[in-house]
């Protein structure tokens, strides 16, 4: 399945006004990064993959609409999978975007 071209068209105007970013196409998704750090993705399986605090990420996923990123049948911590319905309106995106960059202006610089 290919990435949602909507999704990284809101995911890019999201970030407009974010210094340092970046896009690149990974693991047939369309990646946004911050510095050099990824902060989201339009997810090649549908939805959004979003990095997270990973001591937070337990704590909000809720089983449907926003669960662990999982690659290779393994969890990624530190990374959610949010379903479409998750991150339709603006504010549901930018609110979880806000959440990624944060944790990413936290890391040390690349």
């Amino acid at each position: 399945m290919a990435y949602d071209e909507e999704l990284a068209g809101r995911l890019r105007a999201a970030l407009s006004f974010t210094d340092g970013v970046s896009e690149r196409r990974m693991f047939g998704g369309h990646g946004f990064m911050v510095h050099g750090h990824m902060v989201a993705a339009a997810s090649s399986g549908g939805g959004l993959m979003l990095r997270v605090d990973p001591a937070e990420g337990p704590g909000l996923c809720d089983g449907s609409g926003v669960r662990p990123f999982r690659m290779n049948g393994r969890d990624l911590d530190g990374w959610l999978h949010l379903e479409p319905d998750a991150v339709a309106d603006t504010a549901s995106l930018e609110a979880w975007l806000g959440r990624g960059l944060a944790y990413v202006a936290s890391l040390p610089p690349k």
